[in-house]
């Protein structure tokens, strides 16, 4: 099993400690690029799927809240990136 593959399992489990630096890998291997907005906020796109997705970045801790989590994977599965 590849780290991805790992990785997105991981995801689908919906853990309470994934990580900004682990969302952004996945959703990178995924197929979307990212984009800057303004202060935290970040923009991912997959042109393949038209599919936007828009998040915070959090801080001062770098642990994606669990709603986020739960938003991030029904968007992958409704595309059926996962």
């Amino acid at each position: 099993m590849s780290k991805v593959t790992k990785l997105i399992e991981r995801f689908k489990n919906k853990p309470s400690d994934f990580s900004w630096e682990e969302l952004v890998t996945m959703l990178f291997r995924l197929g979307f690029v990212s984009e800057q907005g303004s202060g935290s906020r970040v923009k991912f796109y997959n042109k393949k799927r038209d599919c936007l997705i828009q998040l915070h970045k959090p801080h001062p801790a770098k642990i994606i809240k669990k709603y986020i989590v739960k938003e991030v994977l029904l968007t992958l599965e409704r595309e059926k990136l996962i």
